[in-house]
């Protein structure tokens, strides 16, 4: 099997699938692939075929009689389909890095677009951004979104307050600029600083400029765990209000108290799209999730001003102990907390909060202190259920999205999303648990992204 998803991700093409089975003419091509099983995207079953390539294009799928033939490669026991698009990607500075612009553990996976902007933080200068990318070339496709959190931080800074409206026309000009450059439309990170600070009004607004073009209204919402109906809720109506189709990220119910949560979520999504509104979601298939620590224990009050102003507010005993306090509360309902990187103690790295603070012999609550005074940490939070994950995979309308970045390997135990996700979809839920076809697995990493 792992033999078979290698080849399955070397041979995948970030190439537009014509029906040309039986075409009638000889066909030339650069290159042939011959005797695979062909699952074009579209979720329907395998077919036996080639596939015909010239140049940068699929000029050939099914059945035809080839031509002149540069090179031949022999499919037989493997599937050949579509590359995949990673809808949910933070690689906007990686991308851009010597080192990491080719993306080799996204190209690995069979990966060949890749979403950035996501949870309303990357490029707000989007011509300036692709002329980057076309300067130094990339490993991938690149897609981009507008996000809402830069957007916002450009015009009003990291306060939590509602803007002007001189503040908010300068958003909307923002927007509208970098649609006009190129942006497929706009996200929001509704738990991060400042994203967090816009409500339903702003939002709308920004999203209506991004609807005059066509784009979409991507959003990490604002709460995924016991408040995660509102959440939904809230992203409908900004929806409604603009008339963007709106996408949820990375689909989920967080902590254990909340398990179950996400079906209530889908059934709202889906009466809401019986209602006539585009709506759809993507997930990554593990039960943990990843972010700041920071994100993951504080709300997005006590993250006003960013890390300077969470550090002076550290730095005061009595905000301190109030603070403190509400971490523990925090830390009581999430689930498992893995170091995923933190530079100040390297050894903390891949270890779990509570054995830190034991093998410290402190609480848990003031080693989350200690290292939100040194900088922050990244960390993965096992707060998921396996059935939650099951379940949401079987909708028709979730696609497959990593919410990684490119990597290179290094001290660091970032979440296995990065390297994982879409060889675990096909691999493990597909073919090996057969929790949902190979076909349906394949449509949710290439056509349906395709179609959001």
């Amino acid at each position: 099997m792992l033999r078979r998803l290698a080849l399955l991700a070397g041979l995948t093409l970030s190439l537009s699938l014509p029906h040309l089975a039986h075409a009638q003419a000889p066909v030339d091509a650069d290159v042939l692939l011959v005797g695979g099983t062909i699952l074009d995207g579209s979720g329907g079953p395998g077919t036996a075929g080639g596939v015909a390539i010239r140049g940068d294009r699929i000029v050939a799928v099914g059945t035809f009689q080839p031509g002149k033939i540069g090179r031949t490669i022999d499919c037989r026991g493997l599937v050949v389909a579509p590359g995949f698009i990673d809808l949910h990607n933070h690689s906007d500075q990686p991308i851009l890095g010597e080192k990491t612009r080719v993306a080799v553990n996204y190209l690995s996976q069979g990966c060949t677009t890749m979403v950035t902007g996501n949870c309303g933080s990357g490029h707000v200068k989007v011509g300036e951004f692709y002329a980057k990318l076309e300067k130094n070339g990339t490993g991938t496709n690149i897609v981009h979104l507008l996000p809402q959190g830069s957007i916002r931080n450009a015009v009003l800074g990291e306060v939590n307050r509602a803007p002007s409206d001189e503040e908010l026309d300068k958003m909307r000009k923002l927007v509208d600029d970098g649609m006009k450059e190129g942006a497929w439309g706009i996200t929001s990170g509704l738990i991060y600083v400042p994203s967090a600070y816009a409500n339903v009004d702003e939002l709308s607004e920004l999203a209506k400029v991004v609807a005059g073009h066509g784009g979409i209204y991507a959003s990490h919402i604002r709460n995924e765990s016991e408040g995660l109906l509102d959440a939904i809720e809230e992203a409908l109506e900004i929806g409604r209000r603009s008339g963007t189709s709106v996408h949820i990220s990375h689909f989920k119910a967080s902590g254990p108290t909340n398990w179950g949560a996400v079906r209530a979520a889908a059934h709202r999504i889906e009466q809401a799209r019986r209602q006539g509104q585009t709506v759809t979601a993507d997930q990554y298939p593990y039960i943990a999730s990843s972010t700041s620590l920071a994100a993951t224990v504080l709300s997005s009050g006590d993250r006003e001003g960013g890390n300077e102003g969470l550090l002076k507010r550290l730095n005061d005993p009595e905000q301190a102990e109030k603070l403190r306090a509400q971490i523990a509360r925090s830390l009581a309902r999430k689930g498992k907390l893995q170091i995923a990187a933190y530079k100040p103690k390297p050894a903390w790295v891949g270890k779990v909060l509570t054995d830190i603070a034991e093998t410290e012999q402190k609480e848990p609550a003031d080693i989350a202190v200690e290292i939100l005074q040194n900088g922050g940490a990244a960390i993965v939070n096992f707060g998921m259920s396996e059935e939650d994950v099951r379940f949401v995979m079987t909708l028709p309308w979730v696609a497959t999205a990593s919410d990684g970045r490119a990597f290179l390997p290094n001290a660091d135990r970032p979440h296995p999303r990065s390297y994982g996700t879409f060889p675990r979809k096909i691999g493990l839920y597909a073919i090996q648990e057969k929790v949902v076809s190979p076909a349906h697995a394949i449509r949710s990493s290439s056509g349906l992204p395709a179609e959001i």
